[in-house]
């Protein structure tokens, strides 16, 4: 695995290499700078330099040569804040094992950061006025600007956390150093497609997407909306969506189709048969669990919990159907200074007891982590 950290000026790029090195075993690398460093940077840097000393172990000349050397050792941890424009990032993110990291604070947050170095040091701190302009000239300054860059992160870590160890602490939360981050698990691999799904979906009221799996291979998708040959929700074909019913009101009334029924009308019991895994970005309905049982679904898996009746989950015990949480790693843009946010239930966990499935919908913690 080979990590990159890119960010603004005192975003926190050096600490959070640092982190990854005394707590998950990563090596530094580092990447010379094949054209001059831009003035801004000089100054912005001081009394930190960006440039690696000379005769540092791990240092290369080109990106080329760096991703030789990790390429034969890609089963080890590396990790660089050497990311220096598009030629490095397009040569990087070619490979499966590189991962992009951009990190970002405040800017009076990163000014604080600077200036406390700066005094650390005994030299004498930028204005805020002075430290914006150098700031400015970093990131947006034409052909050398990397603001850029750092929108083509997968993961964006904002960062105004007040000392190391809230960042370690955070950093750990979300699981930074995961391997799943550079290839999906199989569960974040059918959560994502039923995630995408959803977003054909053209019900006024939510978004729901879901896949039927067997053995590792899709058999249906499936998304909620009207039926076909109907007015989509979205063009008014169904009234009560498009008015202000409250949740769990009127749905008699309601001429959408489930996401789950649609998959299991595409599909079929014929097709579904034993050992099918229904994966759903909201838990199903009562009435779609009754249906999901019909046709011999062995078990669900959810992401987002949905005005849960217990009901649901006696149903699932009673048939056998095996139900329970999974929550992808966090992505997009993650708070730190937010804290540690609930992980996702485990894999092995057994939730066909109604007991324990009561116990687990009356947790506050199903809310949906932000990504």
């Amino acid at each position: 695995m080979l990590m990159g950290l890119c960010g603004g000026i005192c975003a926190g790029k050096s600490s959070i290499a640092s982190y990854l090195t005394q707590e998950h075993q990563f090596k530094r690398i580092h990447l010379a700078r094949t054209s001059a460093t831009p003035a801004v940077e000089k100054s912005a840097s001081v009394p930190f330099p960006q440039q690696p000393p000379a005769g540092r172990d791990h240092t290369f000349a080109d990106v080329d040569a760096l991703l030789e050397f990790v390429t034969l050792r890609w089963r080890e941890r590396w990790v660089t804040t050497d990311i220096w424009d598009d030629h490095v990032v397009d040569a990087l993110l070619r490979r499966p094992f590189f991962l992009l990291v951009s990190v970002d604070a405040p800017v009076s947050v990163r000014w604080r950061r600077f200036s406390d170095r700066c005094a650390a040091s005994q030299l004498t701190p930028p204005s805020l006025e002075d430290f914006v302009l150098r700031n400015d000239a970093y990131l947006f300054a034409p052909g050398t600007g990397l603001a850029a860059l750092f929108q083509r992160a997968q993961l964006k870590l904002l960062n105004s956390t007040t000392s190391l160890d809230s960042l370690y602490a955070a950093l750990k939360s979300i699981d930074l150093a995961s391997e799943a981050r550079l290839r999906p698990t199989w569960d974040q691999y059918f959560m994502r497609l039923a995630d995408l799904a959803a977003h054909r979906s053209n019900c006024m009221k939510r978004r729901v997407g879901c896949v039927v799996v067997r053995e590792k291979r899709v058999i249906s998708t499936g998304y909620n909306g009207t039926p076909r040959g109907m007015t989509n929700c979205n063009e008014g074909g169904c009234p009560r969506c498009n008015n202000l019913s409250s949740g769990g009101v009127g749905l008699s009334t309601c001429l959408c189709l489930h996401a789950e029924e649609n998959a299991l009308l595409e599909a079929g019991r014929d097709r579904i048969g034993e050992r099918s895994i229904l994966y759903c970005n909201t838990c199903p309905c009562l009435t779609c669990s009754v249906k999901i049982t019909q046709v011999g679904i062995s078990e669900v898996v959810y992401n987002q919990s949905y005005m849960v009746d217990t009901k649901t989950a006696a149903i699932f015990a009673e048939s056998g159907v095996r139900l329970r949480q999974f929550s992808p790693p966090g992505e997009g843009l993650i708070d730190l200074a937010l804290g540690a946010s609930p992980g996702p239930i485990s894999d092995s966990e057994d939730m066909n007891k109604v007991e324990d499935v009561r116990e687990i919908f009356d947790n506050s913690n199903f809310i949906r982590p932000l990504s």
